[in-house]
């Protein structure tokens, strides 16, 4: 096999020797006798690195696969790092998982080496939420924990969401410090597999209430969801762990909740949908066929950990229209801020935060209310780790990205879509209660603040040749930035893997003070902000479009749509090269 170079092949033959259990020997010699080269090179040719949202891959035999030996290496090396961390202390870690195939028994896994290693883990007993996870960290006084999930990827990866003691994922420099240990690590033999049954404590389902008390707290307007006890809701879990949605919204008062039936079992093989992801129209068809049925106020559903949640509501023409992330966190955000002003608490230390490939619409409606808005790199960690930055100086409200992640309060540090329903829910509620629907309240967005649409394009490129390929479209965008996109004129270019923002015109830089990552902006003369990023969670390479006008009246949304549509399409035409 003449195309795997000496490093693959070095990995290997490491992964046919003894150290390695029979099954998977047995799986890696077939893979060579039958001459599966390619698959043979897309498992070994790296090792699994921590991205936006931890490790994340397809499930199978090799060091770039989600099995056994990675996942036990990258707790051995997170437990090693947390022994370093917190020298001489009793270490706490929690760990959870959702509906994934393999997610339990991967799950059972991580608590298996890290109750070896000495340290205490709280173990759900069953399937539960991302941010539960996030909540559990903080509620049990942990020093770090895993979320087994591969949130809304399709049903043959899986993935480990490490975090760290405030309840948010492993940023800088604990991310890269975790993983460098789990590199020191030469053999497998150092990993320790026996579970120590006395450093285990079983989370019960008795936890959740403690999880809905505390989001139940955050209610601005209880009252409106008493006048409105019976809004039509229909929800979705997708076949994963938002099971326990229902349960939350019961609890804040609504009483007219209807399920998906079909999508309403944990089912790591996600029967019902191509991808469980609620970004996609596909996924979401269930539930708004659903909604048409029904008449419904809202549609929800959330993805198999239950930290994104994608949305449909009627249009001015009377017919469901999914919501994009944009719009969902435009709306939560003037709904906590106006709701908090209209009780009078709204201060000067209140702050949101959104990431940089999100409506700036967010940032718009924040500074109508005088409250800080704060930007940072794509990954709700970033948002998590605004937080605790600011944590007693001031006081965070709301955030989120496009992706369909959000967060209302500061219970946890990382975006809950269980959470983001119940509000939907209550911000349907209130605002029915004025006459209006979420779609007449974001047209009055657009009409006050200007009509913002947004657009996003992913190329899927997988494997090996697929990240040399992003590499590549990355590298030739560093070389030859367009001068203009669209027919519109590139004003500045951000490189925030130099960290350096250069206008075009007087060819002067300036420095882009967060930490350095793989993307490029173009923001041209209109305003039009322009992004391209590898994923860090996907084999991907997405091209963000947000291009804006003047709204003056309702009547003109669709002739103002259509205009907004056709320049998002001649910069995209212009931008994206498959």
């Amino acid at each position: 096999m003449s195309n795997i170079d000496k490093e693959t092949q070095g990995r290997i033959n490491q992964w046919l020797t003894k150290d390695y259990d029979s099954e998977t020997v047995a799986e890696a010699q077939r893979l060579i006798d039958e001459n599966q080269e390619t698959e043979l090179i897309d498992s070994f040719y790296k090792e699994l690195e921590f991205g936006t949202g931890g490790l994340r891959g397809i499930m199978g035999i090799g060091s770039n696969r989600m099995n056994k030996y990675t996942i036990g290496k990258a707790t051995q090396g997170f437990a090693n790092y947390l022994k370093k961390q917190f020298p001489g202390q009793s270490i706490k870690v929690a760990v959870s998982y959702d509906s994934r195939n393999n997610s339990q028994s991967f799950g059972h896994l991580v608590a298996d080496v890290f109750s070896a290693n000495g340290i205490h883990v709280y173990l759900f007993e069953q399937l539960r939420p991302t941010p539960m996870l996030s909540f559990a960290v903080r509620h049990f006084g942990c020093q770090g924990g895993v979320m087994l999930t591969a949130s809304h990827n399709p049903k043959e990866y899986n993935g480990y969401k490490a975090y760290g003691s405030d309840g948010g994922q492993l940023a800088a420099p604990h991310d890269k410090n975790v993983i460098t240990e789990v590199y020191a690590i030469q053999s497998v033999s150092e990993i320790k597999f026996d579970r120590d049954e006395a450093n285990i404590s079983i989370v019960k389902e008795d936890f959740d209430q403690i999880y809905i008390d505390a989001n139940k707290n955050l209610s601005i307007h209880p009252e409106a969801v008493t006048a409105q006890r019976d809004l039509k809701i229909v929800f979705s879990p997708i076949h994963g762990t938002g099971i326990i949605v229902p349960k939350v919204l019961e609890a804040w008062g609504f009483t007219n909740i209807n399920l998906v039936e079909e999508q309403s079992k944990p089912d790591g093989n996600f029967p019902t949908v191509v991808y469980p992801n609620p970004e996609e129209q596909e996924a979401m068809s269930m539930a708004v066929k659903r909604g048409q049925e029904l008449d419904a106020d809202v549609v929800m559903a959330t993805d198999p950990d239950a930290d994104r949640v994608g949305v449909a509501v009627k249009n001015h023409k009377g017919e469901f229209q999914l919501l994009n992330g944009n719009q969902i966190g435009s709306l939560l955000t003037y709904y906590v801020l106006s709701a908090k002003k209209g009780k009078g608490e709204l201060t000067n230390s209140n702050f949101v935060v959104k990431t940089i490939v999100t409506t700036n619409l967010i940032s718009d409606i924040a500074t109508s209310f005088s409250v800080d808005s704060y930007e940072v790199l794509t990954g709700f960690k970033y948002i998590g780790e605004i937080m605790t930055n600011l944590e007693g100086k001031a006081t965070y409200l709301v955030g989120g990205e496009e992706s369909y992640g959000f967060l209302v309060g500061d219970l946890v540090r990382d975006k809950d879509a269980v959470n983001s329903c119940a509000f939907i829910a209550e911000m349907t509620a209130y605002f029915k209660s004025q006459g209006k629907s979420l779609f007449d309240v974001l047209q009055d967005l657009y009409t006050n603040y200007g009509f913002y649409h947004e657009k996003l394009i992913s190329l899927t490129k997988k494997g090996k040749a697929g990240a040399d390929e992003i590499k590549q479209m990355m590298a030739d965008l560093r070389a030859n930035p367009p001068q203009s996109l669209g027919g519109i004129a590139v004003k500045e270019i951000r490189d925030y893997q130099n960290s350096q923002a250069h206008v075009v015109a007087t060819q002067e830089s300036s420095a882009i003070d967060l930490p350095k990552s793989d993307v490029l902006q173009f923001i041209t003369v209109d305003g039009d902000v322009i992004s391209a990023r590898p994923s860090g969670t996907e084999p991907k390479i997405k091209f963000y479009c947000s291009v804006k006008e003047n709204l003056n009246s309702k009547a003109d949304y669709e002739s103002t749509l259509a205009v907004l549509e056709t320049k998002v399409q001649r910069i995209m035409a212009d931008i994206v090269k498959d």
